[in-house]
């Protein structure tokens, strides 16, 4: 999580795979509580978003929008 939000506060984004559902939506509750006090912007993209979020997860990704992905393998 140092890593990641080093990353961010270096101008980089940030893609944090995790090898189950369960765990990314854990991660993912982690992660917007400890980077609340912070402009890090905290996504997450599983099989639980609507197709439409997901494209939505991505375009915003492309643009720059979105500084940590967190995502299921």
């Amino acid at each position: 999580m140092r890593a990641a939000f080093k990353a961010c506060m270096d101008g980089k984004q940030v893609a944090y795979l995790v090898p189950t559902t369960i765990l990314a939506n854990q991660q993912y509750e982690s992660f917007k509580e400890r980077m609340a006090k912070f402009a890090v912007k905290v996504e997450l993209l599983n099989r639980f978003r609507t197709k439409k979020e997901q494209t939505e997860i991505i375009r915003k990704l492309k643009l720059g929008e979105i500084d940590i992905v967190i995502r299921n393998t």
